[in-house]
């Protein structure tokens, strides 16, 4: 086992991808000691009793001496978790997210940010339908990418910062790649947003047609729908903020794809 890349890390919101980051951490080495926090008592509970990591009471007491903190919540709602986090951050430390729209996230990050911390937003493009702390599993990120999308220009310490961020995701397992945040927007856009925007409208016009046609809709669903139903049973609060904050390039493709 590799030695680990930060002594500390801090996880904020301890979903799918937060309690994969934790379980991870653990198996590979990647952090000496894992934070958690949850804005939910009843995660808490649960994260706790999975025995995911330590569970701070508060989440200035999960970031106050870490590392690096991650913050695993909806793109909505990565503003204020980091505004709240930001004054209790020790000097030189990351803070970093996994969602799915960076130039939103980054301007949230930034815009809670003051200089004695690194804002280096991410997106590790990995998941399944499955969300709370036990859907979670070490592998997850194994061979996924995990995209970066610092700030260009930046100093020595920076750049050792992201460099150190990008150490800890391939120790998880991830491939990392660095890309600008609104190329990051225009690719995901295509490759998972619109999926996931079709798959939930296919779906739910499935089900609307259950109550006339009598069943045979999902009677006699084949491959395809099943795979539809899957994608559709995503959380839908963290899908409603992807599409919300990365409305223009969602709608641009959208747009292609009606014409084509």
């Amino acid at each position: 086992m590799s030695d680990p890349v930060f002594s500390r890390i801090a996880i904020i919101g301890v979903g799918l991808i937060g309690s994969s980051i934790a379980r991870a951490a653990a198996e590979y080495g990647a952090a000496g000691e894992v934070i958690l926090y949850d804005a939910s008592p009843d995660v808490r509970a649960r994260a706790a009793g999975l025995g995911l990591g330590t569970v701070a009471p508060t989440l200035e007491a999960a970031v106050s001496e870490a590392d690096c903190v991650i913050v695993c919540v909806p793109v909505g709602a990565i503003g204020a978790v980091a505004a709240g986090a930001v004054p209790s951050m020790k000097y030189g430390a990351i803070l970093t997210d996994v969602g799915s729209v960076k130039s939103e996230a980054a301007r949230a990050l930034h815009g809670a940010a003051d200089g004695r911390i690194h804002v280096i937003p991410g997106h590790p493009i990995a998941g399944t339908e499955q969300s709370g702390p036990e859907a979670g599993f070490p592998t997850l990120f194994r061979g996924a990418w995990h995209i970066l999308t610092p700030l260009a220009g930046q100093d020595e310490a920076y750049q050792t910062a992201t460099d150190q961020l990008a150490a800890f995701w391939t120790q998880l397992g991830a491939k990392v790649e660095a890309m600008d945040a609104g190329r990051h927007d225009r690719v995901l856009a295509i490759t998972s947003h619109l999926p996931h925007l079709i798959a939930f409208n296919i779906v739910t016009t499935a089900f609307d047609l259950e109550s006339v046609e009598q069943g045979e809709v999902v009677k006699y669903s084949a491959g395809g729908f099943r795979d539809f139903t899957r994608i559709a049973a995503s959380d839908p609060v963290m899908w409603r903020d992807v599409f919300l904050n990365n409305k223009e390039a969602v709608l641009e493709c959208l747009g292609r794809f009606s014409e084509d």
